[in-house]
């Protein structure tokens, strides 16, 4: 394998990290944008309102979206060891 092989790697598995972190991160921004709001709205200070949703809404995406993340990454590994055959 040559240097360009190995940067090609490497960039996929990058790309990897970004699709499977990507959504949870995401998800959690979007309910931390909420409870924050919320709290300015109402003028509730309180850090498990904030801790709590973000928490149990990643787990829960986390749930939904590990088919595709186990696809993808079955898919990258499968491309990394047809390579090293």
């Amino acid at each position: 394998m040559d240097f360009d092989a190995n940067i090609s790697f490497l960039r996929t598995a990058f790309w990897e990290i970004l699709t499977i972190s990507g959504p949870i991160l995401g998800t959690a921004l979007v309910i931390g944008l909420l409870v924050g709001v919320f709290q300015a709205a109402t003028s509730i200070n309180e850090m498990t309102l904030a801790f709590v949703p973000n928490v149990v809404l990643g787990f829960v995406s986390c749930v939904f979206l590990a088919p595709s993340f186990l696809t993808g990454l079955t898919e990258y590994f499968g491309l990394i060891f047809e390579t090293i055959k």
